[in-house]
């Protein structure tokens, strides 16, 4: 049964579409915000496609996504009573629970560092603005963070990528299947 063949050639396609930048833009918000999918599956694809416009890619994700958290911090600084019990209800408490820990170790370098972790970005935003970090450092962090990721994603797929996409589509469904059991192993070990 092949799903991730056919998965890769649409996404390459829609990474070519005119409104790409855009899409890709508004997930990056979304995603530092409240929205599950990290931007990385559409700046990947899209890097590939366009490796000469690789910068100008990480710069648009970057932007978006900081500005993105900043509608995080807001909601956790408005809204931190109301949002709550939907973060545990959605399976992110022991994420706020964590995030809550490490800005009470780290501060600053808590948002840096989330900017790489597998931690969701927006559960950091949130709580940033839950506890009233400060806002010019929290946009520090997050330009540094956020852009540090992008910058690196973009740069790795342009230089690496367009040598590696046909061996990629060629072992693309395998592939597809170790990251399907990767990321329920690695769900399984984090849940016990």
């Amino acid at each position: 049964m092949k799903i991730f063949g056919p998965l890769y050639e649409r996404v390459l396609g829609w990474s070519r579409h005119r409104h790409a930048p855009w899409y890709l833009g508004g997930l990056s918000f979304a995603e530092s915000s409240f929205f599950p999918i990290p931007p990385d599956v559409m700046l990947a694809p899209m890097a590939l496609a366009r490796p000469e416009r690789w910068v100008f890619l990480a710069t648009l994700t970057t932007l978006a996504s900081v500005l993105g958290g900043l509608f995080g911090y807001l909601i956790g600084w408005l809204a931190i009573d109301l949002i709550e019990p939907y973060i545990h209800a959605w399976g992110y408490g022991e994420a706020y629970a964590t995030a809550r820990a490490w800005f009470a170790d780290w501060g600053f370098l808590a948002v840096l560092v989330a900017g790489f972790s597998p931690i969701p970005y927006k559960i950091f935003t949130i709580t940033a603005g839950a506890l009233t970090m400060n806002l010019p450092l929290f946009l520090a962090a997050s330009f540094a963070g956020r852009g540090g990721r992008f910058y690196l994603v973009a740069w790795l797929v342009a230089k690496v990528g367009p040598g590696m996409e046909p061996v990629l589509r060629r072992y693309v469904e395998w592939l597809g299947w170790l990251v399907i059991l990767g990321a329920v192993a690695a769900y399984l070990a984090f849940r016990h």
